[in-house]
């Protein structure tokens, strides 16, 4: 064989000299990887920034609703409006958004719905000051439109940006930080309360700048190539693509906000049995307890996304195992829902099996589709979800009006459900792409 054609070098390798240049060229290779690696988690950092000020501005209002009905003479019904309406508002408008981010990019859109969802949330707190509860929900809808181009634009970015096993880590960090956001939004709500009722209103626009000053800076978009179909032809390729993958696609969307629908409907219920006697628990102390199981959720969502990476024989397996969690620790919640200590620890191992679950789904949801209509596909995902954390209480409250084994029988039978579609139609490849 011609050693010279086969690729291999066939001189003698010159003798390697340990000289002080070889030595600051080691050096440099340390610092630029020790420098790229900080860089990394600054944008980690920025990203999730997204998704935290998107929990506050909605779960940093439960705790004053009651103060709210009393100071603006509404009803329970008229007050839940405030957190309803922005959930609504937001999934309806999140589509929309997700286009606009393919056309154009990813911070396009994030930058002025992070500045519209501050500035609505201004107009908020004046309109509690003026106690004009018209205002007031006008500029929650407002929020929720604002809120309809961030935390889903984030995943989509995280798509773009990261491949090799990174994605499913920023990932999954995002959804820890989405958990972390609602561990700490109750507790932060109350405590702003306590200087006036309607402080935290004025307090989330400060969050709502932090995040918008450090994905400005911190986060530098991929170039992409200039988008030149017209609106029909890329309706035409989203068609194209469920047409190929929406059995997996849609299984994955109705699995995820379930898992959202079933986690914040049963910390709704937990919520509100903490609040009845004999227990009578309410504010910072009922938050503490509730940060009990949201803290399994985001530990488990973090380490889940540190550790899948493209491993998708991996994921299937996770998301199985969470799921079972849930069925199981939620069909225990039925039986034992009048003991408070075995409902917060089933709870708890029913929120680290949906820490398991969501960023398996994230991460295969995100990758499973091109630059170009990565947004709107994510977009879609995240409207459900909104859609579920939204329609959750009512319905809760509901079924809690009839009995709370039928509460917890009924999201044990969503879980096994959601396990059915997962086994039935959810089978990535041993390797995933990227």
């Amino acid at each position: 064989m011609n050693k010279a054609k086969s690729g291999f070098n066939t001189k003698p390798p010159a003798p390697v000299r340990t000289s002080d240049a070889g030595q600051s060229s080691g050096n440099k290779s340390a610092t630029d990887k020790q420098d790229k690696g900080s860089s990394k988690w600054r944008e980690y950092i920025a990203l999730s920034s997204v998704p935290l000020v998107l929990v506050l501005g909605n779960s940093m209002l439960v705790p004053i609703l009651p103060q709210m009905e009393t100071k603006l003479g509404i009803s329970s019904f008229q007050a839940s409006l405030v957190i309803t309406l922005f959930s609504v508002s937001a999934g309806i408008v999140i589509p929309a958004a997700g286009y606009l981010s393919d056309r154009y990019s990813r911070k396009a859109v994030m930058l002025p719905s992070l500045a519209l969802y501050g500035i609505a949330g201004i107009g908020a707190g004046i309109a509690a000051i003026m106690h004009s509860y018209g205002f007031l929900i006008t500029a929650r809808a407002l929020q929720g439109i604002g809120a309809a181009g961030t935390s889903p634009i984030a995943m989509a970015l995280v798509g773009d940006k990261y491949k090799d096993g990174q994605e499913s880590e920023a990932l999954g960090l995002i959804e820890a930080s989405n958990g972390a956001g609602k561990v700490i939004s109750p507790i932060l709500g109350s405590l702003l309360a306590l200087i006036v009722w309607y402080a935290p209103l004025f307090a989330f626009p400060i969050f709502c700048a932090a995040s918008f000053v450090a994905v400005k800076v911190m986060i530098k978009e991929p170039p992409r190539e200039k988008e030149s179909s017209t609106f029909k032809q890329y309706v035409s390729d989203a068609v194209k693509v469920f047409r190929k993958k929406g059995r997996w696609l849609s299984a994955s969307f109705i699995a995820g906000s379930l898992g959202l629908f079933i986690l914040f409907g049963v910390l709704f219920r937990l919520s509100d049995l903490l609040e009845k006697p004999p227990y009578s628990i309410d504010g910072v102390a009922k938050g503490g307890i509730l940060a009990i199981p949201l803290l399994g959720l985001v530990a488990t969502a973090y380490l889940t996304g540190r550790t899948i990476k493209n491993n998708g024989k991996l994921m299937r397996w996770l998301m199985i195992i969470g799921l079972g969690i849930m069925t199981l620790s939620l069909g225990a919640c039925a039986f034992l829902h009048s003991h408070i200590y075995a409902l917060i620890g089933f709870t708890t191992l029913s929120s680290i099996g949906t820490g398991l679950v969501l960023p398996c789904l994230n991460t295969l949801i995100t990758g499973s589709v091109d630059r170009s209509h990565r947004g709107m596909i994510t977009s879609l995902y995240s409207s459900l979800r909104f859609l579920g954390v939204a329609f959750g209480p009512p319905l809760f409250s509901w079924m809690a009006g009839k009995s709370d084994m039928l509460l917890f029988g009924v999201v044990s039978f969503l879980s096994l459900a959601g396990l059915f579609l997962i086994v039935a139609f959810i089978r990535p490849p041993k390797q995933l792409e990227g």
